[in-house]
């Protein structure tokens, strides 16, 4: 099987994304480039799934299971999937293995370009199952899960196909010697590693499982993709959507398997000790992450807990800066790896275009966006959506007692579900003596800030944060170009990247 004209130039352009790094999307992320009625059909799809068994992996077994339930009407969804023990997936997995292994690039390529151009025509039948499983508003649901998520796909198939093709396979090594000169034929094969495990998170199922499942893909390593009990529905859809693909192509479809567990018989940590498994991409809490980092015998990749950072010294105008940042927290209830929590502010305030700004006015500045965003029905339902899980409501409370309320725990009104489990942002004032309170993450619509002596101070405590209990992101706001410089290579040391001056529509998460 060799690549089409149209899906040779897809991967050139791919390709060149990567190089470049300028902007490139594959898949538009509007919905209304993939039909007027996609909303609709998926409504009656997922009214149709509920209550069912989930068929479409085409696999059959003794024993389905699931108890994945709706944040937003806080209802079971009734859905079960085919089960299968360790053994079993793990003796499939090794007896298709070699065949994808030795198949060619090309026509591993062509087979998972395939397996996107199935999965794009399910782009709404997998945001309503994210919506309805993670808490993520609609439109997040819709783009994250979809056009985002196909993307990283093509990113990683991309990048795949460039390493094993850029090296010749055949070559004849000569090597003179005076008189005479020494001719070896050889051959080079990339070779998999074994088995992969993609164990997947509640909040984002698929975009972040997908890049790790079609990395492994496009290198000749079957996958077994565990799902967290809570979000299975959509990257269920996914999964079966690649099975069909290399079905269709006449090659075993158990080249990726879904491993569905419970929360009382979980599968993760049994998986990821059989020695067959090679591979795992996790993404989820730290304690769970740092042991599967310390697994022998591995190669692993984990995307864990963090305490992102907000640097503020100096800005044009605060304004946009407060509706930026309030946006930033309010996005998907702060359930995002990359959602800011600590905002750092010199305890004699910032400059801006207008004279200095005290921080008790920052604070304020920030608080009155973000009870602006809650106030507003329309836009707070769908941007905030609603918490996966119960426990998140919790996290918040360790402020209470030593912090000062700029804004108390609430929750946001959403006008299509009245039963929707909702928080609304709470914020926080810290001093910098309250290390316990800012220095691990409070997952979910918390933020705090906190008072410092000055900016030098603030990039310290940033840095010092990141580097002691990891960060996804870090956003800084300042006018001094030296200041940029020192929090730029202050977090270089952190290995953090540091989003400077967002304004507009653009969010550091």
């Amino acid at each position: 099987m060799s690549l089409t004209e149209d899906q040779n130039q897809l991967l050139d352009q791919a390709k060149t994304a990567l190089r470049t790094r300028a902007f490139f999307a594959a898949y538009p992320e509007h919905p209304k480039a993939y039909g007027a009625d996609g909303m609709a059909k998926a409504a009656d799809w997922f009214a149709g799934v509920k209550g069912n068994r989930f068929e479409e992996l085409d696999a059959q077994s003794e024993k389905w299971i699931g108890a994945e339930e709706s944040p937003y009407t806080q209802e079971q969804l009734g859905i079960t999937y085919p089960s299968f023990s360790t053994d079993e997936l793990i003796k499939r997995a090794i007896e298709i293995r070699e065949g994808w292994q030795y198949l060619s690039v090309e026509e591993r390529t062509s087979i998972l370009l395939n397996s996107l151009e199935r999965i794009k025509s399910r782009f709404f039948d997998i945001a309503i199952a994210t919506q309805h499983t993670t808490g993520q508003g609609w439109m997040m649901s819709f783009q994250a899960s979809g056009p985002h998520a196909a993307d990283r796909a093509l990113e990683a198939i991309a990048m795949g196909h460039d390493q094993l093709t850029r090296v010749q396979p055949n070559t004849d090594w000569v090597k003179p010697m005076g008189k005479f000169d020494v001719t070896v034929k050889k051959r080079h094969k990339a070779l998999g590693k074994g088995i992969s495990l993609a164990i997947g998170c509640s909040t984002f199922p698929v975009w972040n499982s997908v890049p790790g499942i079609y990395a492994s893909l496009i290198t000749g390593n079957p996958v077994i993709v565990k799902p967290h009990p809570m979000g299975i529905l959509s990257i269920a859809i996914v999964v079966g959507e690649i099975r069909k693909a290399l079905a269709e192509a006449g090659q075993p479809a158990d080249v990726i398997q879904l491993a569905p567990d419970t929360q009382q018989h979980p599968l993760a940590k049994e998986l990821a000790e059989r020695r067959e498994v090679k591979i795992i991409d996790y993404t989820g809490s730290s304690p769970f992450g740092n042991y599967l980092e310390g697994l022998t015998g591995k190669i692993v990749f984990t995307e864990k807990a963090g305490v992102n950072s907000v640097i503020i010294d100096s800005v044009k105008d605060f304004a946009p800066v407060a509706k930026n940042l309030a946006f930033s927290m309010a996005l998907y209830s702060g359930q995002m790896c990359t959602a800011p929590q600590n905002f750092f502010v010199p305890k004699d305030g910032i400059k801006t275009a207008e004279g200095r700004m005290s921080f008790e006015e920052v604070s304020s500045a920030i608080a009155q966006a973000s009870e602006g965003m809650m106030a507003n029905a329309d836009m707070a339902g769908p941007t905030y959506g609603a918490i996966q899980n119960p426990m998140t409501l919790s996290r918040g409370t360790k402020a209470q007692g030593k912090g000062r309320a700029l804004i108390g725990q609430n929750t946001v009104s959403n006008n299509e579900f009245a039963n929707a489990r909702t928080a609304g942002t709470s914020l926080w004032e810290v001093s910098i003596e309250d290390q316990d309170i800012y220095s691990s993450e409070l997952f979910g619509p918390t933020a705090l800030i906190v008072k410092t002596r000055d900016t030098d101070e603030s990039i310290k405590l940033a840095s010092e944060l990141a580097m002691e209990h990891g960060a996804i992101s870090c956003a800084a706001y300042t006018q001094d170009d030296e200041v940029k410089r020192r929090i730029e290579r202050a977090m270089e040391r952190a290995f953090v990247p540091v989003a400077f001056n967002l304004t507009g529509p653009i969010f550091v998460n």
